[in-house]
C-alpha cells in the first residue's frame, strides 16, 4: 500500500477533526434511515409455510418462539459445491454473539435454507454454530421472498433480485442471500415488514466494520473475494495473499 503523508501530531489532529464531521453526518443519516425503515408499511402473510428443523415441522408463526419480532437470514446453499456459501458463512459467524442479546430484546433470529435439513446439519456442526437453522425445501418461502430461482428463470438470463431485474451472470445461482423481518401481533397474525439483499447485508458484518477502521480497509478487488470459511484459513493468510478461486457470490 502507498503510505499517506507523514505529519506532526497537530496536523494529524486537524485532519482527524475534519474527518469527524463526515463521520457524524454519516451517523445521523444512518439514524434517519433506520427511523424511516421502522415506519415502512407492513404486509400480512397469509401463506402457511411449514419448515423442517431440529424441532420437527414448524410454521412461520412457530419460528417467533414467543417473541413478537422475527429476523430470518436467507442462507445461500451452494448446490454446485454441496456446501454453504463462503460469504453467507462469513455472515453467519456473526450471528451467535448477536443472538445472545437479540433473544432478550424481543427478537428471534432464525436461518432458513432451501435445502434438505440433512444437507446442512453436518455443515452447521462443522462450523460450530448454535443458532436455529431450518429448511424451506418443501415450501415456496424462498421463491416468494426472491432468494431462490428456478432453472427456467436462470436459463432466460433474467432474475428478480434486490428489487430489480438482474442480468449480470455473477448472480446466477439457484440461491442468493438476503434477510427478511416479520412481526406478529397479539392475535397471532404475521406481517412482513422488511427485506434486504446483496450489499444491504453489510450492516450485519462486524468484521467489515473493524476492517473499515484500518489503513488497508477491506483490501479486496471484488466484494468478499478474500473471505474463506473460518476453518479454511491457513497460517500466514492475509488479504494480499488470499485469493478466492470460486465464483464471487452475490453477497
Amino acid at each position: 500500500m502507498d503510505l499517506p503523508r507523514i505529519v506532526t501530531r497537530d496536523e494529524w489532529l486537524a485532519a482527524r477533526k475534519a474527518h469527524l464531521k463526515n463521520e457524524k453526518a454519516l451517523t445521523r443519516m444512518r439514524d434517519l434511515v433506520a427511523a424511516e425503515r421502522r415506519t415502512l408499511p407492513w404486509v400480512k402473510v397469509d401463506e402457511t409455510y411449514v419448515f423442517e428443523g431440529p424441532k420437527g415441522e414448524q410454521t412461520l408463526a412457530d419460528l417467533f418462539d414467543g417473541k413478537s419480532q422475527l429476523a430470518i437470514y436467507h442462507f445461500m446453499w451452494r448446490w454446485d459445491l454441496d456446501a454453504g456459501c463462503p460469504s453467507c458463512s462469513f455472515l453467519a459467524d456473526h450471528f451467535d454473539g448477536a443472538n445472545l442479546h437479540l433473544a432478550h430484546h424481543d427478537v428471534s433470529l432464525v436461518v432458513v435454507t432451501r435445502a434438505p435439513q440433512a444437507k446442512f446439519e453436518a455443515y452447521m456442526k462443522r462450523m460450530g454454530w448454535r443458532f436455529d437453522w431450518v429448511s424451506s425445501y418443501g415450501n415456496d418461502f424462498n421463491f416468494d421472498y426472491h432468494v431462490s430461482f428456478t432453472k427456467d428463470e436462470l436459463a432466460k438470463g433474467r432474475i428478480e433480485y434486490n428489487y430489480q431485474t438482474i442480468e449480470d451472470k455473477k448472480y446466477f445461482y439457484e440461491e442468493l442471500p438476503g434477510l427478511s423481518v416479520f412481526c406478529k401481533d397479539e392475535k397471532g397474525d404475521v406481517f412482513h415488514t422488511y427485506s434486504t439483499y446483496a450489499r444491504g447485508l453489510d450492516i450485519l458484518l462486524g468484521a467489515h466494520n473493524f476492517l473499515d477502521l484500518t489503513p488497508k480497509g477491506r483490501n479486496e478487488t471484488q466484494i468478499m473475494d478474500w473471505v474463506r470459511r473460518h476453518d479454511e484459513y491457513e497460517e500466514g493468510d492475509d488479504a494480499a495473499a488470499c485469493c478466492n478461486t470460486q465464483k464471487a457470490s452475490a453477497a
